[in-house]
């Protein structure tokens, strides 16, 4: 396979797993499984972990299984996989560092796109409920974002 195609295939899959991670957020971690993400919004701080962190798992077997096959047998799983792993490398440093800041490097900023995903998340979790919760991506921020 060509390289340009495989590292397309990265970038076109890093993409579009936002919108699967907009899906999920929306329709597993507040439907039937709220009970894993509850924690998530409604936060014991005297706890360092949540059960809300165990989605990581959701996006990581399936990178990890597709990277395997595509090293061993297909080289399109592979950059498939590296997508998924790439956009979870991603959704951890905006969702952990930059939005909820469980690890001090990144503190403050005046960047227009830091300051607009972290109001649509900060909305996002005024909504302490299972219903009624708006904002469910994470990368792709709606216009109104940027001008509050």
């Amino acid at each position: 396979m060509n390289l340009i195609f495989g590292i397309f295939l990265i970038i076109i899959t890093f993409f579009f797993m936002e919108f699967v991670a907009w899906a999920t957020h929306k329709y597993v971690m507040h439907g039937f499984l709220w009970y894993l993400h509850k924690d998530h919004h409604v936060v014991n701080k005297d706890n360092k972990f949540q059960k809300n962190d165990f989605f990581f798992l959701i996006f990581a077997i399936p990178s990890m299984i597709l990277i395997f096959i595509g090293y061993e047998y297909d080289n399109l799983c592979l950059f498939i996989g590296l997508g998924i792993a790439l956009y979870g490398f991603g959704y951890f440093i905006v969702h952990e560092i930059i939005i909820h800041q469980r690890l001090p490097f990144f503190k403050r900023s005046n960047n227009a796109y830091v300051r607009s995903i972290r109001m649509a998340h900060k909305i996002h979790h005024k909504n302490l409920g299972k219903y009624g919760g708006t904002s469910f991506g994470m990368l792709i921020v709606s216009r109104k974002y940027f001008k509050l």
